[in-house]
Parts: structure tokens; sequence; C-alpha cells
């Protein structure tokens, strides 16, 4: 019997629920801003969205000065969820976000922001 690493597993698991969460936004996206809040969201256009977006990080950040951890929690899942509708209404892919992410991986981030400085 193969024993699973227990941190892959998981990571695989995060990675999964973002992929589902995006695919259900992909889903309602397309549905009426009656039924879906996402729909509704995505048919007030990307400033809008920006808009939430923006809101909601503001949200997080002064949630993060608390220590109310289930408060942090359920902040960053509403940043996610609408970070994840604002590249939906940009016409931006997870997968797009994901590939620049793991150009990153292995550098520093003190290197990676030198880098974007010289261009």
């Amino acid at each position: 019997m193969t024993q699973h690493d227990p941190n892959q597993v998981r990571n695989e698991h995060q990675v999964q629920v973002l992929a589902d969460l995006m695919n259900t936004i992909e889903q309602r996206s397309s549905q009426s801003g009656d039924t879906s809040y996402t729909a509704k969201l995505l048919a007030a256009g990307k400033d809008h969205c920006a808009k939430k977006f923006g809101e909601e990080a503001f949200e997080i950040a002064l949630a993060s000065v608390g220590s109310d951890k289930k408060h942090i929690v359920s902040e960053a899942g509403d940043v996610l969820y609408h970070l994840l509708v604002l590249l939906k209404s940009c016409d931006v892919n997870l997968s797009d976000v994901m590939t620049e992410l793991s150009k990153r991986t292995g550098q520093s981030g003190l290197q990676e922001k030198a880098s974007r400085a010289e261009k």
C-alpha cells in the first residue's frame, strides 16, 4: 500500500477547491442576475467587480488587525471569490495566474520585484 504525503493531498485539494469555484463562476456567468449573485456582479461590469473586490480586500485588511481567526478566514474566502469574479470579468483565466505564479517560484520576492522594476 502506497503512503500519500498529507501535504501534497492537502495542496491538491486546495487547488481543486479553487478550480471548482472558478468552474461555478463560469457556469453562473450565463445565468440570470435574479437567481445568481455571481451573474449579477458580472452583469454590472468590470468596474463594479473591481470595486467589490477592493471592498473585500479592505475588509480582510481590517479583520487581520483583530485576533478573530474565524472572521479572517471568512473574509479571505470573500476575497478569493471576488478575485475570481474579477478575473472572469476581465476575461483572465485562473490558469494564466497560476502560470505566472509558477514562474516566480524558485526566486526570492526581492529578485522578482527587481525584475519587474527593470522592465
